[in-house]
């Protein structure tokens, strides 16, 4: 779908619709999402809805190849009941999950849906809560250094790291050579009291000491600390797809999920650059992002 002349790309054809902005930014996130399921969180005030393949039927990144102008018209000033007649089946899948006139918060299966499936990616938030995105910027950057220098760890796995902000933090992401299976997960990669092999809890005590910022393993949030949270890296749990918007609530956004490279977490004056971007500059600059991914 290319079309010339669209100035506002959340407002293609008049309405809000961030559907066309997701469908341009789709085209480099086939091999990232590599057939995960992809879920939406729609906003609506002060709830929300989830939609997701595992409790709807699963779309995957390909399909959004299925949008096209007269479907975006479509979308533009009409109920779906309204023009079903009109549009194919995974048309009309992709609209029940991207609701026109809507914010959205844009996700996939990490590691697929289902449970107890094998793993190869390992997905590490750096949740905030009081803290700054300078402090989450700060811990992103030690704790890359940290795995890189983990003997022990880099005996054990091959991988390969992608940074994302998030809009509001970071993530980071181990994409593995091998796959690994859930007692791994749960020996090496998850936290708690009694977790003395677990790298995250390790990896987090040595954030601490080499930032001086209070770093925590765990998923509860925390005012005190940041938390390396590991627990959306199992089948079955979500994140968030580079390029989604980082919804406020139902009438704004507050930022744009990118992938940011190693080195560029030591610049002192990334935030101020990540907190800067629009639709428009993240489209202009989707061939320098697809080297990042």
């Amino acid at each position: 779908m290319e079309k010339e002349g669209i100035k506002d790309i959340l407002h293609p054809y008049g309405s809000l619709d961030i559907l066309y902005y997701y469908v341009k930014v789709s085209k480099i996130l086939d091999n990232f999402l590599k057939s995960r399921e992809i879920a939406t969180k729609t906003v609506i005030k002060d709830f929300f809805f989830l939609k997701r393949g595992s409790n709807s039927r699963p779309l995957f990144i390909e399909y959004l190849k299925e949008v096209d102008e007269k479907m975006l018209k479509l979308r533009a000033e009409n109920h779906l009941d309204q023009v079903k007649d009109k549009l194919n089946k995974k048309q009309i899948l992709i609209w029940q999950y991207f609701v026109p006139r809507k914010f959205m918060n844009f996700f996939y299966a990490t590691n697929k849906e289902g449970v107890g499936k094998a793993m190869d990616r390992i997905f590490i938030d750096i949740d905030r809560r009081k803290q700054t995105a300078e402090d989450a910027r700060k811990v992103a950057f030690a704790l890359i250094n940290i795995i890189k220098k983990d003997k022990e760890f880099n005996k054990k796995l091959k991988y390969r790291i992608v940074v994302l902000w998030t809009g509001n933090s970071f993530h980071v992401l181990l994409l593995l050579k091998n796959k690994i299976n859930l007692e791994f997960y749960s020996k090496y990669l998850s936290y708690g009291k009694k977790k003395s092999e677990s790298f995250i809890v390790k990896w987090a005590e040595e954030a601490s000491r080499d930032t001086g910022i209070s770093v925590s393993a765990g998923h509860e949030k925390s005012d005190k600390f940041i938390i390396l949270d590991s627990s959306n890296t199992p089948s079955g749990k979500l994140g968030r797809v580079p390029f989604s918007l980082h919804v406020k609530n139902s009438e704004e956004y507050d930022g744009i999920c990118v992938p940011v490279s190693s080195s560029a977490l030591g610049d002192k004056n990334l935030i101020n650059k990540l907190n800067s971007l629009t639709p428009e500059k993240v489209l202009k600059n989707l061939d320098s992002y697809k080297r990042l991914l």
